[in-house]
C-alpha cells in the first residue's frame, strides 16, 4: 500500500485516542457489522475476529451479518441507507470502493460520500504462482520464459475486475509483457487448473496459495509484499528480484455517512486498539490474514493513498462490466 507502514502506527494512536474516550459515547445498543461475502472466507474470519474485540472495548455485543451478493456491493448498497443513530457498520474492501466506482456504469452509492472509514483491520498481498511441474523457479525465469514465448503467457485470475486482475496488469507494465487475463470463477477452480497444469501462471491474494505451496501441488514465485510472508519465508518479494513493484490490498471497517464523526473516531479508535493486543493479532495470523492497527484519520489517508495507485490502472485497462 503505498506509502502505508501499519507497523509505525502504534505509537501515534494512544494520544489521539486520549481525548476521544474522555467523552466517549456510550453504546446501549448492539453494533451490526455486516459482510457483504458468505461466510467462512476471509472477509467473514476477519468480520469475526473484529466483533469479538470490538465488543470488548465498547461494552455491548458485535454482531456480525453477512450479506452476500455482487461482489459486496450489496452490504455497501445497505449501509448508504442507515439513518442516524443506527449502530450498523460493514467490512469493505477495494472490490467495493476503489474498483466498483470505475468499472459499474450505474453502481447505486458513492464508494467516497457514503461510506466513512473508520478503521483498517488486515491487509493482503498478491502471489505470482505456477504448477509444481512447471520449469519455472523463480521470477526471473519467469520473466525469460514469458518474454520467450509470448503466445503462451496466459495468467489465471480469481475474477475479471478483481483486484489480482488488476495487479496482474500492474506486474505486466513493470516488466513490459502483454498477456492474456483468463478470468475463473473464484479461486477455487482458478488453483484447481493451476495444480493440474492448464493454466502456466496464476495471481491471486497470497492466502489462497499458501497451503497448496505447502502440499507441493503449486510453487510460488513472488509476491507484492515489502517483507517476506511468515508463512512462505523462502518466497521473496518482487523487489528483491528487481521488479520496483509493491501492491497490498486491505479489509476495513466503514461507517454510514450519517454516523456522527465523533462516534467514527471513538469507534476506529477502539478497534484500532483491539488490533493491537496479542491476542488478536495472532488470531487473524492463524487464519493467514496480517492485522493493521489504523484510527479513521489513518484509514482515510491509507485508503486515499492505495487510490491513487490504482485507480490509473484500473481506468487504462479499459475494462467494464459487461465488456
Amino acid at each position: 500500500m503505498a506509502n502505508f507502514k501499519p507497523w509505525l502506527l502504534a505509537a501515534t494512536l494512544l494520544p489521539a485516542a486520549f481525548g476521544v474516550w474522555a467523552q466517549a459515547p456510550v453504546f446501549t445498543e448492539p453494533v451490526t457489522l455486516t459482510v457483504g461475502y458468505v461466510p467462512g472466507g476471509a472477509s467473514d474470519n476477519a468480520a469475526r475476529i473484529v466483533a469479538r474485540a470490538l465488543a470488548k472495548e465498547i461494552g455491548v455485543p458485535v454482531i456480525v451479518e453477512n450479506k452476500p451478493g455482487a461482489g459486496g456491493r450489496i452490504a455497501a448498497a445497505d449501509l448508504k441507507n442507515k439513518k442516524k443513530g443506527e449502530n450498523v457498520l460493514t467490512l469493505g474492501n477495494p472490490a467495493v470502493t476503489v474498483i466498483a466506482p470505475i468499472v459499474f456504469p450505474d453502481l447505486n452509492y458513492n464508494a467516497q460520500t457514503d461510506l466513512k472509514p473508520v478503521s483498517l483491520v488486515t491487509e493482503y498481498s498478491f502471489a505470482l504462482g505456477v504448477p509444481a511441474s512447471s520449469k519455472i523457479t523463480s521470477v526471473d525465469q519467469f520473466v525469460q520464459w514469458a518474454k520467450a514465448n509470448p503466445q503462451q503467457l496466459n495468467i489465471g485470475v480469481p475474477a475479471t475486475g478483481s483486484l489480482p486482475h488488476f495487479f496482474g496488469l500492474m506486474l505486466a507494465d513493470k516488466l513490459d509483457l502483454k498477456p492474456e487475463i483468463v478470468g475463473y470463477k473464484g479461486s477455487s477452480q482458478l488453483l484447481t487448473d493451476l495444480a493440474g497444469g492448464n493454466i502456466p501462471v496464476a495471481i491471486d491474494t497470497l492466502d489462497t496459495f499458501i497451503q497448496m505451496e505447502k502440499s507441493g501441488k503449486i510453487r510460488v514465485l513472488g509476491v507484492s509484499s515489502e517483507k517476506r510472508d511468515a508463512n512462505l519465508p523462502d518466497v521473496a518479494p518482487f523487489h528483491e528480484a528487481g521488479i520496483n513493484i509493491r501492491a497490498t490490498g486491505w479489509n476495513a471497517v466503514f461507517a454510514p455517512s450519517s454516523m456522527d464523526d465523533k462516534v467514527v473516531t471513538y469507534l476506529g479508535d477502539a478497534i484500532s486498539k483491539a488490533m493491537g493486543q496479542a491476542s488478536v493479532q495472532k488470531e487473524m495470523r492463524s487464519v493467514n490474514l496480517v492485522p493493521v492497527q489504523a484510527n479513521a484519520a489513518q484509514t482515510s489517508q491509507a485508503i486515499e493513498a492505495f487510490r491513487q495507485q490504482w485507480e490509473p490502472v484500473i481506468r487504462e485497462s479499459g475494462f467494464k462490466v459487461g465488456k
